[in-house]
């Protein structure tokens, strides 16, 4: 909304109205892609710092809490873990999508990849949102059935691919026709239809969506390192929404791709704003209702600006995380039916739970991860320079 601000100067000025165009002249600040991002940080931050408190409130009265133990109290062996999560209320990620939404509509300049990226923090956030009552008011920590959590998400992956496939302007299509690979300067053109295309576009959206949700199990890991990601993508963001800098940088230049820089700043000050209260010890869980909607959402950014791959090497964490689960489950089943006995490669999977069982504090678990975080964040930018 405030971009269209900037406008008024010129519209009085082709009007007639010299005088009042000078004394307005101010607002052609809001057509700045740097102003509005700053601005829709820090817009988010605040806003979530003022729902905050609220939310939380209004989560404890309805009960919204996690009165059963998790998963990795109830296997045992966590002797470094000194509070117990049960009571905690959960659904916190209700602060994150409203801060976010709000922010985006007034900062941003409204265009498709705007849209595409809303649609899919609602869309997520909704499926979220169900699976999170499910568990608080059933007490079930199985929540919806994982097929149906699969299916939307799938849903969401192909709807957004076959849009870009069968747009009418072949920039956008290119998005899905063309693979852009990390440390190669050149991109890779799908011949034909683009099934690889409208496969890894749809895997980096659900693969991402479910990676963040496997994260969020300590207090302030899944947003922490959800940041660190965001910040990697503000800069890839505003590269490929610049022409110049794009064709310096042998990045595939994306118009409209700027406005998601305002997205993704909008993402880091409603995120900081989350981690406020969600920091150890947590007063909040972001619960599916956020983890669904910001590794989603992060899938679909990556797609819209050609770097799917940048998003595998920023969000290693996140890699690591859900790689364990695959490899965890894969071993367990495999070992069942050879020798009649599950084995496990790690103490306990998601990841963090192995280190936690291992004597490591939860602080610890955490720190250590976000610095595992940055290291993959240095790398994805070094893609920029290595080609």
């Amino acid at each position: 909304m405030f971009f269209y601000l900037s406008q008024v100067p010129q519209w009085l000025a082709e009007n007639g109205h010299a005088v009042w165009a000078d004394w307005l002249s101010f607002l052609r600040v809001f057509q700045y892609i740097t102003f509005r991002t700053a601005g829709a940080a820090v817009t988010a931050l605040l806003l979530c710092w003022w729902l905050g408190p609220k939310i939380i409130a209004l989560l404890k009265w309805l009960k919204f809490g996690q009165e059963y133990s998790d998963k990795a109290e109830e296997a045992g062996g966590l002797h470094a873990r000194v509070l117990s999560k049960k009571g905690t209320p959960s659904m916190g990620g209700i602060m994150i999508v409203l801060s976010l939404d709000v922010t985006v509509l007034l900062w941003a300049k409204w265009n498709e990849f705007l849209a595409l990226s809303l649609m899919s923090v609602v869309v997520l956030a909704a499926l979220g949102f169900y699976d999170d009552w499910v568990k608080l008011t059933k007490q079930d920590k199985a929540g919806i059935h994982s097929k149906v959590k699969l299916a939307v998400q799938l849903a969401l992956g192909l709807f957004i691919s076959l849009y870009l496939w069968n747009h009418p302007d072949p920039v956008k299509s290119d998005l899905i026709g063309e693979l852009v690979v990390p440390f190669y300067s050149g991109g890779i053109v799908f011949a034909g239809v683009g099934l690889v295309g409208l496969l890894i576009t749809t895997a980096a959206i659900v693969g991402s969506s479910n990676a963040v949700n496997l994260t969020d199990g300590l207090d302030g890991l899944a947003i922490g390192c959800t940041l660190i990601v965001t910040f990697v993508f503000i800069i890839f963001t505003y590269i490929a929404g610049n022409k110049i800098m794009a064709d310096y940088l042998r990045v595939p230049y994306v118009e409209g791709a700027g406005e998601l820089t305002v997205f993704c700043a909008a993402m880091v000050g409603a995120g900081l704003g989350f981690l406020w209260f969600n920091c150890h010890p947590a007063q909040v869980f972001m619960g599916d209702t956020g983890s669904l909607a910001l590794g989603g959402v992060l899938g679909v950014i990556a797609v819209l600006i050609h770097q799917p791959f940048v998003l595998v090497i920023a969000g290693g964490v996140f890699v690591l995380e859900a790689g364990s689960v695959i490899i965890q489950t894969f071993w367990f089943k495999h070992t069942r039916r050879k020798f009649g006995e599950g084995r496990r490669v790690f103490l306990m999977a998601p990841l963090h739970h192995h280190f936690e069982k291992k004597g490591w504090y939860e602080s610890q678990v955490v720190a250590r991860f976000y610095i595992l975080g940055i290291l993959f964040a240095v790398l994805a930018l070094s893609t920029l320079k290595l080609r």
